[in-house]
């Protein structure tokens, strides 16, 4: 998207609550990545109309998407899986301020060893992912089937800066490798016979992707 209405479009989103803004403060300091700003408002706008009970996320990070989520959708439960414990401490921290632990269960862990005890915590209305882009292919094939009927799987970052339209031209080859990776799930997503699909070019790209 022309960086021009990108800063357009994020000028029209709605003032967020102050621990959010710290929140992406925090993220640009210690360069966690977060889902942009545009991305997630038109994720978050999705959900309110599924309204789902339950959402899984794959990548708590600092927690800052499961606390946007837990606010947009009161009713909701989430539970969201993360690698790294020093991220595991901090979205703790930021989930206690914002006083929804009874709402948010995370759980430690590679999130490719960690299936059956999510499975565990029942289905699922929506899953989100947002972790290691060259397993998004695995994320989606280990947790669907715990995804509800009619449910939604929406999966950030997929358009990778542009980088999926021509992989091959980035001199970067560890970029150009995960472009590549995510042009090969992106074509699979599409094509997949249980689930309809479709590219939103929002933020760094967002995929929806609907049970049938």
């Amino acid at each position: 998207m022309d960086e021009s209405v990108k800063a357009y479009l994020t000028s029209l989103i709605p003032d967020r609550q102050t621990i959010f803004h710290e929140m992406e403060q925090y993220a640009k300091d210690q360069h966690v990545p977060i889902m942009e700003l545009t991305g997630i408002e038109v994720m978050l706008h999705n959900m309110k109309i599924q309204q789902p009970k339950r959402i899984l996320e794959i990548g708590t990070a600092i927690g800052y998407s499961a606390l946007r989520m837990a606010k947009a959708l009161p009713d909701c439960q989430i539970v969201t899986v993360e690698i790294d414990e020093s991220k595991v401490e901090q979205a703790r921290f930021y989930i206690r301020r914002a006083g929804v632990e009874e709402r948010i269960t995370i759980i430690h862990g590679n999130a490719l060893d960690v299936v059956e005890s999510v499975r565990t915590l029942g289905s699922f209305d929506a899953i989100f992912i947002d972790a290691a882009k060259g397993q998004y292919k695995k994320f989606f094939e280990l947790y669907s089937d715990l995804l509800a009927p009619r449910g939604c799987v929406y999966v950030d970052n997929v358009l990778f800066r542009g980088l999926v339209a021509d992989p091959a031209s980035n001199e970067n080859k560890r970029l150009a490798k995960i472009a590549e990776k995510l042009d090969d799930f992106n074509r699979w997503l599409m094509n997949h016979k249980d689930f309809e699909t479709v590219i939103i070019p929002v933020g760094d790209g967002l995929a929806v992707s609907r049970k049938i």
